[in-house]
C-alpha cells in the first residue's frame, strides 16, 4: 500500500476527483495501474470541493447567459438540465436512493437492500422531486448581486461536506460506491486539504454574505450531528448514497441562508 501510495502521480488525485464527481472525459487516467487508481481516489477526495467549484460555475454562467434570453425560472431549469447531463445526475441518484432507503427500510439490512435497488419508490420520487425543487426555487429567488457567487458556493461546500462525512462517519457494512474504496483511508489530512481547495468556491459568498454564510455553517453543523446519528442507526454506516444525499443538502443549506436575507 505504502508503495502504491508512493507510486501515485501528483496530477492523478485531482483529475480522478474530476472524473469521479463528472461525466468529462478524463483519458489521462485511463493509463494508470489499478491499484494506483485506487489509491489515488483516496487522495482525489481532497480535490470534490474544487471540482464542485467547476461544477458550480458552469450551473452558474449558465444560469447568467441564458437569464439574458428567458425569466430566471427558464434559465434555472435549463442550467439544472446542463448540470445533470454534466454530472451524470450523479448526486440527485443519491437523494433518491437514500430517501427511499431511510424511508421504507426496516433493519440496516434491509435498508442497505433497497438503497442499492435501482428501482425508485414513493420516498425517493418525493425525495428527488422537493430536493431538486426547493433547489430551483431557491436559484431563481436570489438576488441578481450574488446569484453567482451563491451557487458556486453551494456546489463547493456540499462536496466538503461530503468529505467531512466521509471522514468522520464510519463505513457501513457491504458499502457501495466511493464509501467502499475511501472510507477507513481518507486521512484529516485530506479533509484540511479539502477545506483549502473549498476557499477558491466559497470565497465571493463569504464576502458578499458574511451573517448568512455563518448560518449555514451553523446549519450544517447540527446538520451533520443529525445526519451522523441517522445514517448510523438505520443504515448501520456510511454508502456513498449517504454521501451523495449530504452533498446534495450541503447545497440546499447554503442556498436556504443566502436567499433568506
Amino acid at each position: 500500500m505504502a508503495r502504491a501510495s508512493s507510486e501515485c502521480p501528483a496530477w492523478a488525485p485531482p483529475l480522478l476527483a474530476l472524473q469521479f464527481l463528472t461525466r468529462v472525459p478524463v483519458p489521462g487516467v485511463a493509463r494508470l495501474p489499478g491499484d494506483v487508481v485506487r489509491i489515488g481516489l483516496v487522495r482525489a477526495v481532497a480535490w470534490f470541493p474544487l471540482v464542485g467549484a467547476i461544477v458550480g460555475s458552469i450551473t452558474a454562467c449558465v444560469v447568467l447567459i441564458t437569464e439574458q434570453f428567458w425569466p430566471r425560472a427558464v434559465a434555472v431549469l435549463v442550467a439544472l438540465i446542463v448540470e445533470a447531463r454534466l454530472t451524470g445526475a450523479f448526486h440527485e441518484d443519491a437523494v433518491a436512493d437514500f430517501c427511499d432507503g431511510v424511508g421504507g427500510g426496516g433493519d440496516p439490512a434491509h435498508v442497505r437492500d433497497i438503497m442499492k435497488d435501482s428501482r425508485i419508490g414513493t420516498y425517493g420520487t418525493l425525495g428527488i422531486t422537493l430536493a431538486v425543487g426547493l433547489r430551483a426555487v431557491l436559484m431563481t429567488s436570489l438576488d441578481a448581486g450574488y446569484a453567482a457567487a451563491a451557487i458556486i458556493g453551494a456546489a463547493t461546500f456540499g462536496r466538503l461536506l461530503a468529505v467531512v462525512a466521509l471522514t468522520t462517519i464510519p463505513q457501513a457494512p457491504r458499502a457501495d460506491g466511493l464509501s467502499k474504496d475511501v472510507a477507513g483511508e481518507a486521512r484529516p489530512k485530506d479533509l484540511a486539504i479539502a477545506g483549502a481547495t473549498s476557499v477558491a468556491g466559497v470565497a465571493a459568498i463569504v464576502l458578499a454574505r458574511p451573517v448568512a454564510s455563518l448560518l449555514a455553517l451553523g446549519a450544517a453543523t447540527i446538520f451533520m450531528i443529525w445526519v451522523r446519528s441517522v445514517v448510523m442507526k438505520r443504515v448501520g454506516g456510511c454508502t456513498g448514497d449517504c454521501l451523495g444525499f449530504i452533498a446534495y443538502s450541503g447545497q440546499l443549506i447554503v442556498l436556504l441562508a443566502a436567499a433568506s436575507g
